[in-house]
C-alpha cells in the first residue's frame, strides 16, 4: 500500500501485533504515536502541494519521518530506510508490514517546500499546538533564552582562495547555463587556472607569487564582468546569482585607480563579519565570541523551565553570526505572541537586554524580562570618587538636571545614540563648571563643562531598577532557573547535531534547527509522560570532592 492510500490514525492490525511483539515496552516513536495519534496532517501542508496531478506521498508522514530523522541524528538514506525496515517506525507511521517505503529524496523535496513556502517553523509550531492541547506547555509561565554558533556546512576559505574560488564557481555557473557565449570570451589561460578548485596546498608560498596571483585573478574577473556587460550578452548570464556574488567579492577586494588594478588593504576592506566568507554561501559569515571564532550562523533557543512541568522548546530563531543577541530580543517576543506561547518572566542573559527592551517587553507583551545589564562606565580618578550620572537628580517634569554640587543644568536636548537610540543630553552652564571647587571630579571636557547624557524616561527608570536588583540575593537566587538553558544546548549539540549545518544557506539550516527542536521534543514529552525524571547537572569526580 503507498503512502497516500493510508488514513491518518489507522494502523493495521498485523503492524500492531508484531510492534508490540517486538517491543513489549515500546520505543519513543511508538509511545509517541499512542499519546498523538495526528501530530500532522495533510491539511497543514496543503498550500505547498498542487491540487491537481498525481498524489504525492502523505506530507504528514514525511513530516513524521523528518521528525524521527533528526530525533535519531539520521541521514535522508538513513531515514528511508527505516521506513522500509523498522517495524516501529511502521507502527508510529500506520504502514503496513510490507509496505516499500519510498526514495529518500523525498525528504529533501519535502523540506524544499517548506522553505520556498517560508514555512521553516511549521513542524514546530504544529507539534506546540498539539501539546498546548493536551496541556503540557502553557503561556504565561517562565521561559528562558540563549544562543550557541553553527558552523556552516562549507569550508571556510581565506581571501586568496576566496577570490580564486568565486572566479572559478562564476566560470562552472556560466558553464552550463550560456556555454556557447562562455567559449567565446574565456581567456586560454582560465582553462589552466580555474580547472580545479583553488585550495591554499595549491597556491604559490611566497608573499610576492600569492599577491601576483591575487591581480591576475582579480584581471580575469574584471575581464569576465566587462564581457557579460556587452549589449549582446545572453540574460541568463547576467542575472545568474553566482554573477552577483562575484561583483560583490571583486567591489570588496579589489580596487581600480586610473585604470591601475590593486589588491585593497586591511585598512579599506569592511568588518569581517560583513564580508563573505565562501561563494557558495553568501550568508554564512564570520563571528567570535569569548575568544571562539567560527564561521556560520547563530541560533537562539527559548524552552519553558516552569519548575513542574515538562521543559519544552517553543522557538527557535537561526540568524547571521555576527548579529548581536538582543537584536532578536523583540521578534523572539513577536513569535512567541503569535503561538500564544507568551511568559510572563523570560530568563535571559546580558547579551538579550537593554533598556529599550526592558520597557518594550513589558509595555507590548506584559514580560518580565529577567537578566543583568551592563554596568555603568566609571571614570578613574585619583581618589576613585569621580560623579557618576546616579549622583545627579533628574527632574523630568520641569526638563533639568540637578548636579552634586546644586547647580541645574541650562539645556535638556532629546537625540539619538550612536546607534540610533533615544536619548537626551542635559548640558551645564559653563560658568557654573567654570567657578566650581569639585570640577576635576565631574568633568575634563575642554570647553569646561559637564554634560550628561541618559536615557529617555521609562527607559532610564527600568535600566536602574534592572541595576538595583542585581544586587538583591533573592533576585540572584530567582535567576538561576536561567542556567538550565546551558544544560538544553547541551543536549541539541550533543545528541542532535545542533552545531553543525547539515545544509547551505540560512533557510535550510533555519528548517535544520527547528527540526532539532521538534525532535529534542518528542524526547522530552515520551520522558515526562512516562515520568522519567530529569537529570541533575553533571559534575566531575574531582569536583565532586568539594561536595563529599
Amino acid at each position: 500500500m503507498s503512502l497516500h492510500q493510508q488514513a491518518i490514525g489507522d494502523i493495521p492490525a498485523e503492524t500492531v501485533r508484531i510492534a508490540h511483539a517486538a517491543f513489549p515496552k515500546g520505543t519513543v516513536v511508538m509511545r509517541l504515536r499512542n499519546e498523538f495519534s495526528a501530530l500532522y496532517s495533510d491539511a497543514d501542508f496543503a498550500a505547498f502541494y498542487p491540487t491537481r496531478g498525481q498524489p504525492a506521498l502523505a506530507p504528514w508522514r514525511l513530516a513524521l519521518v523528518t521528525v524521527f530523522q533528526f530525533l535519531e541524528h539520521l541521514s535522508d538514506r538513513q531515514a528511508a530506510d527505516a521506513v522500509r525496515a523498522r517495524i516501529d517506525w511502521k507502527y508510529a507511521l500506520g504502514l503496513e508490514l510490507a509496505d516499500p517505503g519510498f526514495h529518500f529524496s523525498g525528504l529533501a523535496e519535502f523540506r524544499q517546500r517548506l522553505v520556498a513556502g517560508g514555512a521553516e517553523h511549521l513542524l514546530l509550531d504544529r507539534m506546540l499546538d498539539h501539546f498546548k492541547a493536551r496541556g503540557l506547555v502553557k503561556a504565561r509561565g517562565k521561559q528562558r533564552t540563549d544562543s550557541t554558533h553553527v558552523l556552516g556546512a562549507v569550508h571556510d576559505l581565506h581571501l586568496l582562495e576566496l577570490v580564486g574560488e568565486t572566479m572559478r564557481a562564476a566560470l562552472d555557473d556560466l558553464a552550463a547555463v550560456v556555454p556557447d557565449w562562455l567559449r567565446t570570451i574565456a581567456q586560454p589561460a582560465w582553462f589552466e587556472r580555474y580547472r580545479h578548485r583553488i585550495e591554499d596546498y595549491h597556491l604559490p608560498r611566497s608573499r610576492a607569487k600569492r599577491e601576483a596571483l591575487a591581480l591576475e585573478i582579480g584581471v580575469d574577473g574584471f575581464q569576465l564582468l566587462d564581457a557579460l556587460e556587452a549589449p549582446d550578452t545572453p540574460p541568463a548570464a547576467r542575472a545568474h546569482p553566482m554573477i552577483q556574488t562575484l561583483r560583490h567579492v571583486w567591489r570588496v577586494h579589489y580596487a581600480r585607480d586610473e585604470d591601475r588594478l590593486r589588491w585593497r588593504t586591511g585598512a579599506e576592506l569592511p568588518p569581517v563579519g560583513d564580508r563573505l566568507q565562501s561563494p557558495y554561501d553568501p550568508e554564512m559569515h564570520y563571528s567570535t565570541k569569548f575568544g571562539l571564532e567560527w564561521s556560520g550562523y547563530k541560533v537562539h533557543v527559548t524552552e519553558t523551565c516552569d519548575a513542574e512541568a515538562a521543559h519544552l522548546v517553543t522557538h527557535v530563531k537561526t540568524d547571521q553570526a555576527m548579529r548581536p543577541d538582543m537584536t532578536c530580543t523583540a521578534e523572539i517576543h513577536e513569535r512567541l505572541a503569535a503561538k500564544g506561547l507568551l511568559p510572563a518572566e523570560h530568563f535571559v542573559d546580558a547579551g538579550y537586554v537593554d533598556a529599550a527592551l526592558l520597557v518594550a517587553s513589558r509595555r507590548d507583551h506584559g514580560i518580565t524580562l529577567q537578566g543583568p545589564v551592563r554596568a555603568i562606565t566609571k571614570r578613574r580618578s585619583e581618589a576613585e570618587q569621580a560623579y557618576e550620572l546616579r549622583h545627579f537628580v533628574i527632574d523630568w517634569a520641569r526638563e533639568q538636571v540637578t548636579c552634586p554640587q546644586g547647580k541645574t543644568s541650562v539645556t535638556w536636548r532629546p537625540g539619538l545614540d550612536d546607534v540610533g537610540g533615544p536619548r537626551i543630553r542635559a548640558l551645564f552652564s559653563r560658568t557654573d563648571c567654570g567657578a566650581c571647587a569639585t570640577r576635576a571630579l565631574c568633568t575634563r571636557a575642554k570647553e569646561g563643562r559637564r554634560s550628561i547624557y541618559f536615557h529617555p524616561q521609562a527607559e532610564y527608570e527600568a535600566l536602574n531598577a534592572a541595576r538595583a536588583r542585581m544586587d538583591d540575593p533573592e533576585w540572584k537566587e530567582h535567576y538561576h532557573v536561567r542556567a538550565g538553558i546551558e544544560g538544553t544546548l547541551s543536549q541539541g549539540v550533543r545528541a542532535f547535531g545542533m552545531r553543525r549545518s547539515r545544509y547551505i544557506g540560512l533557510a535550510k539550516t533555519s528548517l535544520q534547527q527547528v527540526c532539532i527542536a521538534a525532535a529534542m521534543n518528542v524526547a522530552r514529552v515520551v520522558n515526562w509522560l512516562e515520568g522519567v525524571p530529569r537529570a541533575n547537572t553533571r559534575v566531575t569526580r574531582f569536583a565532586a570532592l568539594a561536595a563529599a
